[in-house]
This record gives structure tokens, sequence and C-alpha cells, in this order.
């Protein structure tokens, strides 16, 4: 495994960090390595993202504030609202790293397909205020936004929740949620570029013998949660990812219950999928929203292109 790779999922120096947990004593280390890990984890990078060139003016920035935040916590959302009033809406749900500012070239693209888009920073991220995000907090953080997606598009058939990449877990287990209510209040989930859970990316990455999936406090366990989800399933994975392997997303496609869609992209990269599958990603989601979904991975032929 490169360096880069290590770098980039924020694990290269997890193994050291579980032998210091041996050493400084497992209370004082525990903690410490939790903290670590967190940091590892979402490694949060500061400001706007080099490529951001300001919002469109279409777009309405909110804070939400729920009565159970600490003084001074909040999360910062975006609304993209369609040109059409009656056009399906999605709740987008981020990965690590980068906040809003290094996701709009995606939510462009799904406006573009003709969606709503309510997009937030957990808290810790860009505009966001509170502690070093958790695996707990981000969960909270998607309910929240959930509660405020519900007003701003009304109708359940209506309704995608879409995560990327560690926001694909994030999605998951919100929709996990969602699918014990009858009805079902939303019409289908998208995840892409995800994976089964935290420990198996550790493992894959890290190249180690020692107990990650014992040691991680952050667990982001989606195959375990896949079965319950009740409501049509599109998986997307670009099959040149570097960062998160397409098998993760393959095993998480066959743990699924119908009706599910795969859609695995030649020469995408962890970023870039959307924009190389194009009209077949727009094929896809339209299924989805018909629920005539089709259960067999498909695959089309594209060009190469590097990373939005």
């Amino acid at each position: 495994m490169s360096s880069r790779l290590l770098s980039r999922l924020g694990l290269r120096w997890f193994p050291l960090l579980c032998m210091a947990l041996l050493i400084v004593g497992l209370p004082v280390g525990c903690s410490i390595l939790q903290h670590k890990e967190r940091e590892l984890v979402f490694r949060i990078e500061p400001g706007t993202a080099s490529w951001y060139s300001g919002l469109p003016k279409a777009v309405q920035e909110f804070e939400l504030k729920p009565a159970s935040f600490k003084a001074g916590q909040n999360i910062h959302a975006w609304w993209y609202p369609a040109a059409s009033k009656n056009a399906p809406a999605i709740l987008y749900l981020h990965g690590v790293r980068w906040n809003l500012t290094g996701q709009l070239f995606r939510i462009e693209q799904l406006h573009a397909l003709g969606f709503s888009v309510l997009a937030i920073d957990y808290r810790g991220f860009g505009k966001s205020h509170g502690d070093l995000p958790s695996e707990t907090t981000v969960y909270e953080d998607a309910r929240i936004a959930w509660e405020r997606f519900q007003v701003l598009q009304p109708d359940p058939q209506k309704r995608l929740i879409y995560g990327h990449s560690l926001g694909g877990a994030v999605a998951i287990d919100l929709a996990a949620e969602l699918g014990q209510q009858s009805p079902v209040p939303v019409r289908g989930l998208v995840i892409e570029s995800t994976f089964t859970s935290l420990a198996d990316v550790a493992t894959a990455v890290a190249n180690t013998s020692l107990p990650v999936r014992w040691l991680l406090s952050q667990k982001f366990d989606s195959i375990d949660k896949i079965a319950d989800i009740r409501m049509p399933l599109l998986v997307v994975h670009g099959l040149d990812d570097r960062y998160v392997p397409p098998r993760f997303s393959q095993q998480l496609f066959a743990a699924a219950q119908e009706p599910k869609r795969l859609l695995l992209v030649p020469g995408a990269s962890h970023n870039n999928s959307m924009s190389l599958a194009g009209r077949m990603y727009r094929q896809a989601l339209d299924q989805l929203m018909q629920s005539k979904v089709q259960t067999q991975a498909i695959t089309h032929s594209t060009s190469r292109d590097g990373d939005s």
C-alpha cells in the first residue's frame, strides 16, 4: 500500500498508536487513542477548499440549533432548490476531510439532474461549530438534518438520502432507522464510494496483524445494518478507487434486500463516479425513484478522468 493511500484514509499511524496504548496503560491509553483515532478518521481540513469559487445564488444558507446542542454548537446547512417546485429532494451527507465547500461540485451535479439538495456540515466541519466529531455525533447531526429535510420536502415519495464515502455509513445508519417505520418515510438510498466497516478499511490499508477491529472505537459498521434498509437502494463505486476498494460496495450490495442496484464505473476514482457515469447515473436514479431497480451489477465503458 502506498503512503499516500494510508495518509488519505487517516490510518497510516494507527498500528503504532495501538502499541502506544499497550505501553501507556489501558485507561489513559484508551482515552488518548480514541481522541487520536477520531482526528485521523475525520482529518478535517480548515477553511475553504482550494477549488471552491463561491455559492450559486440560488443556494440558501442557514443554521440548525436544536435545544439539545451545547452553547455555541450548530449545524451549517445549504438548501439548493431545484427549478421545479415538485422536484424530488436529496439529503446529502458528505465524507471525511472536506467541508461543504469541497462538496459543491457533486452537489451541483445532483442539482443539474433535477434534484433539490439539502447538504450539511457535521459539527466540527466548516461553519458547523462543535467538538471533534465522533461516530455518535455525525449520526446525531444526520437525524437533525432529516427533521428539517422533511419540512423542505414534505412528500416521502420524493425524498432520497445520499451518502459519499464515510457519509455512506452515516446514510446507512439513518436509513436503517427510518426503515423500521411504517410506512417508510423516504423513497430510497444512494451510497457512493463507501465501505463495509471502518475496521475493514483500516485492516486493508494498514496491512497489519494487530487486532484493529477490537481496538477501534469508531465502528461505522454498515455491513451489519444494510439488511435493515427497507427501501430501494443504489450502490455506486468507481472501479479505479484507490482509497476504498470497490469490493466493499459489492459486499454491501450482496447483503442488502431487494430492490437494489449496483453501478460500477470503470475508470472512476473515489470522487468522480457521478461525472464519469453520466447518463447511466441519471438512469439509475430514475429507476430508483420508480422502484424498478435491477439486481445485477452494471458496468459501462467510459474514458478515464482524474479526481474532481
